[in-house]
């Protein structure tokens, strides 16, 4: 089946979840990585993770409403 036919657009959605939601999933994963060995860096990318959801919370929610 074809994700994105004239009638259903369900892939285009899921395109639009990976985008909000799966550069904050690595970054996440990469702090965790890196929390062993340097907390500060780790601080940072969980911080960058928070940012970038809540910015494509806003924009992808506001594109998808």
């Amino acid at each position: 089946m074809i994700l994105l036919e004239v009638g259903n657009l369900d892939g285009l959605v899921a395109l639009i979840v990976g985008v909000m939601f799966g550069p904050a999933i690595l970054l996440a994963i990469i702090g965790f990585a890196v929390r062993k060995n340097n907390r500060k860096a780790a601080k940072v990318l969980f911080i960058l993770a928070v940012v970038y959801v809540i910015i494509s919370l806003g924009v992808c929610g506001s594109l998808m409403a």
